[in-house]
Parts: C-alpha cells; structure tokens; sequence
C-alpha cells in the first residue's frame, strides 16, 4: 500500500500526467486493468482561478472515477492556494500534486516545472501555500520533480527537503535532469539519495517498462511507490501486471493480437462517449503505433487505423488483425513514446541561475497557456 496523507492507493502505483494522453478515457481504460492511482493531465493554477474553459474542460472525470487526483502547475503562491482551494471545494479531489518537474523549454523559459526548484526560497512559499489551501479538506499535496536543471545544477535534495518542512505528503522524482529530457537513462541511485535524505515517502519515475522494472526500482532505491508514464502508452494492461506484482502473484502471459484489439476497441469507445465519436476516434488515432508497435499489422492497415474516424470503422479495421498472433517480446523493456536528445543547454529566463530566492522575480506570465502540457 501507498499512504498519502489520509489517502491509501492499494497498489503503490501512479499514472504520470502525460498531456493529449492521461484524459478521462484514458485514466479509466488503466484503472479497468488494475489498482493505483491515476493523475489527470497538467491544469495551470491561474486557469482554474480565472476560469479558463480549456483548463476547466480538463477538470473532467468519469463517474466511476472516486479518487479524483489533479497535476496543478503554477509559479505564484497566491494562484497556487487559490486553485487548491477551488479544487477541494468544487470538484471534489482526493489528490493535488504540483508539477515542478516539466522540461518543456516554453515552460522552463519562463520559469516554470523543472526550473523552479532552483529557486528554493519560492518553491517553499508554494508548497506551503498548497498545503494550507488543502488542509482543511483533509486532501495530501504531493510534488513532483527532477534531479535538477543540469547535472551542474542539481536541486533534488533541497526539494525533498523543502517538501518535508513545507507538510507535503510524498516527492517524486524523476531520475533524469531538465537537460535530458527523456533521452538517456535514468538514474535510479538519485532516488535511493532521496529516500535516506527524508522522512516523507518518495515516489521514483524514470525506465519503468515493464512490472518487474518496478519490482527492482523499489528493491534497489527504497522508494514507497512508482510513477509509470511512457510505459503505459499503448499498454495499459501494464497496470494489470503491476498490481499483480506488487501482490506477489506469478507473471501473467502476455496479450496476444487478438486481446490488444480488445483493449483498442475499449480505448475508442471510451474516448467516444468522452468527446464524441468524431472528435474521440480522432484522439485515438495516436495511439495506434504504440498499440501495433512491434506486430507484424500491415502497413495499409496500419495507415488505416491512422485514419479512423468512426466505431464502426474501428471496429471493421480491427477484425481485420490476426488475433492469434503472439506479442512482441523483443519490445519488451524497450523504450516508448518520445525520447529525443539531451539540450546542451536549458532555456531558462535571464540572470535565473544568480541566486536561489525567486520571490521578488516578475513570473507573471509564466503560467499563460500551459494547461495540458
């Protein structure tokens, strides 16, 4: 079990907020397959507060959805609070988790996700402002982020410190830098340095591909939880094997064609009754490599399926894949979804990197169009 707060999530697993990815559809379609906890896509504090019907449009979840658990981004301790306490009042969320982690550079120019933490003195005021907006509700605040901006400029240990003063109930960390992206490896020994150097339980991301990733994850750093994202991204039947693991049950074979079309089919129905048909089978159709990757579908049907704009269509395109085939195991532990390369250097604002205090710097804008990611 995971404890935050006064919240347990049975299976110490969390769903990363993956923008275009992590919707309502989504989140069900991997909380059908097995336990956790699963975070909604990045909503920008100042969206909530000012009431921006993109970041409200996001604040959608499914009925069946009862631990409702949200990624807030901000850089202004005032936004942060308030956006809190909105979504404790108004929508009912189990879960506040900020996002000082993003690599996204129209993020980090301005000051936001994973530069922040430079900035110890401002992170603090945040992190104390969300956990107060939250107290009365009862509702943990949790913080995710990276090693640091560069390996030059490393703020893990300074977070999780701050997080443990400032009443946040978990940190995760991903073991790469801002730098890295999600190219490389990451560096699950970074994590283990976390674990010893706090008493709030750490939750480790980063090379999570398969149930048994997170087995040793957990075995080789101490860390309370995992945080899967991109390998979950045509997989999500990956939290199925989690839950089993974690239970100590005996691996499960893996879906052969035939079941990952089930799983496909169940993925567009979702996104439909979501968004529409037009507008979810849209949405599906970039999951379709990650589902086919390393299946031998045929580049007409491939094309097809990246095409799709109907159930009925969907439906006609996947009777058409040989349900007996096995699945890949050479695509097993192997990477998914972006990777790219390293930055030689994080766009950061001007003169950010001359003292770690942020509370007098102007972010005014650093929060506008960042909801999603």
């Amino acid at each position: 079990m995971l404890k935050l707060g006064n919240l347990t999530i049975d299976t110490p697993v969390v769903l990363a907020p993956m923008a275009g990815i992590t919707n309502a559809a989504y989140r069900r379609l991997c909380a059908e397959q097995g336990a956790g906890l699963y975070v909604c896509e990045m909503i920008t504090s100042r969206g909530i507060v000012e009431g921006d019907q993109k970041s409200l449009d996001m604040l959608t979840f499914d009925e069946r959805e009862t631990v409702r658990s949200v990624q807030l981004y901000g850089v202004d301790p005032v936004y942060i609070g308030k956006a809190v306490q909105l979504l404790c009042d108004q929508y009912g969320v189990a879960h506040i988790d900020l996002n000082f982690g993003c690599p996204v550079p129209k993020v980090t120019r301005k000051g936001g996700g994973g530069a922040l933490p430079w900035k110890r003195n401002l992170l603090g005021a945040i992190l104390k402002s969300a956990v107060q907006a939250a107290t009365p509700y009862g509702i943990p605040v949790t913080m995710k982020t990276r090693i640091g901006i560069d390996s030059d400029h490393q703020t893990y240990l300074d977070a999780g410190r701050i997080a443990e003063e400032s009443g946040a109930a978990a940190i995760g960390l991903h073991g790469r830098t801002v730098a890295q992206a999600y190219s490389g490896q990451a560096d699950w020994t970074k994590i283990a340095e976390l674990v010893e150097h706090v008493n709030i339980p750490v939750l480790g991301n980063g090379d999570i591909w398969e149930a048994g990733d997170a087995l040793r994850m957990v075995a080789e750093t101490g860390c309370a939880g995992v945080i899967v994202g991109r390998g979950c991204l045509g997989r999500p039947w990956l939290f199925r094997d989690l839950a089993v693991a974690f239970a100590g049950g005996e691996a499960l074979n893996l879906p052969n064609l035939g079941e990952v079309a089930t799983v496909m089919r169940r993925h567009g129905e979702l996104l439909a009754d979501l968004m529409g048909e037009q507008r979810g089978l849209r949405d599906f159709r970039k999951h379709v490599p990650w589902y086919l990757k390393g299946f031998p579908a045929g580049g007409e049907l491939r094309a097809a399926l990246g095409m799709v704009d109907t159930l009925a269509h969907l439906e006609e395109l996947l009777s058409q894949l040989d349900p007996t085939v096995p699945f890949p195991t050479a695509e097993l532990g192997a990477p998914r979804g972006r990777q790219g390369s390293p930055r030689e250097r994080v766009i950061l604002p001007h003169g950010w990197l001359d003292n770690t205090d942020g509370l007098t710097d102007d972010l005014a804008d650093a929060e506008i169009g960042v909801s999603g990611g």
